[in-house]
């Protein structure tokens, strides 16, 4: 078992995870209009969505690779060239971070999980970045590859979950310190980059 790839995975997952993006930012906005337990309901609903994602690409990836060492390589060249590509979005985005509370709908907690849960699971784009990026780090010679995604998988979830519970009970400080720096949203925008550049480099260059 490498621990250094699961330790690389990791890392990458909570600086994504810190990233700017709709997820976090919806989680934020909810935390501060409503309350913290609010953006806590959001965040186990957005992270839970994920294990549907885990699931279709462990079975249907795995497949894959059972049937063709060409194929996969061709699923982790696709999966550096997309992550390449979100480099570029994000390189032409705008790096001003706002925090809009306006259009933030009242619902229960039940109602946040649900929207949070749903929002994640019909959402193609998770699905494609999971196919990015898990593949690369595959990490045992030893295990299935069902029984690695998963592993992945629930690490994902694990960094996710704390890093944007953290940001739900800590909305108002995080909040704060957003509005009185700047040039947060640059820094934040270039890691970003550096991020999705570095994965893509290490999926290219992995021997899974």
């Amino acid at each position: 078992m490498n621990y250094e790839v699961l330790s690389t995975f990791i890392i990458a997952s909570t600086i994504l995870a810190v990233a700017p993006g709709p997820d976090n930012i919806y989680v934020l906005t909810q935390s501060l209009v409503r309350g913290k337990k609010y953006g806590l309901a959001t965040t186990v609903g957005l992270v839970s969505g994920c294990l549907v994602h885990t699931t279709l690409l462990a079975f249907g990836v795995s497949a894959i690779i059972k049937e063709s060492d060409q194929i996969f390589f061709t699923i982790k060249l696709f999966g550096a060239m997309y992550l390449f590509y979100l480099a570029y979005k994000v390189f032409k985005s705008d790096a001003h971070l706002q925090l809009s509370n306006s259009e933030v709908p009242k619902k229960g907690l039940m109602q946040l999980f649900k929207q949070g849960f749903i929002m994640n699971v019909l959402n193609p784009k998770v699905t494609i970045f999971f196919l990015a990026f898990f593949p690369g780090f595959l990490f045992s010679d030893s295990l299935s590859h069902i029984i690695q995604f998963y592993i992945l998988g629930l690490l994902f979830m694990l960094v996710t979950l704390i890093v944007f519970g953290l940001m739900a009970i800590l909305s108002g400080s995080i909040s704060n310190y957003i509005k009185g720096h700047d040039k947060l949203g640059l820094s934040l925008k270039w890691l970003q980059i550096i991020v999705f550049i570095g994965i893509g480099m290490f999926i290219l260059l992995s021997n899974n």
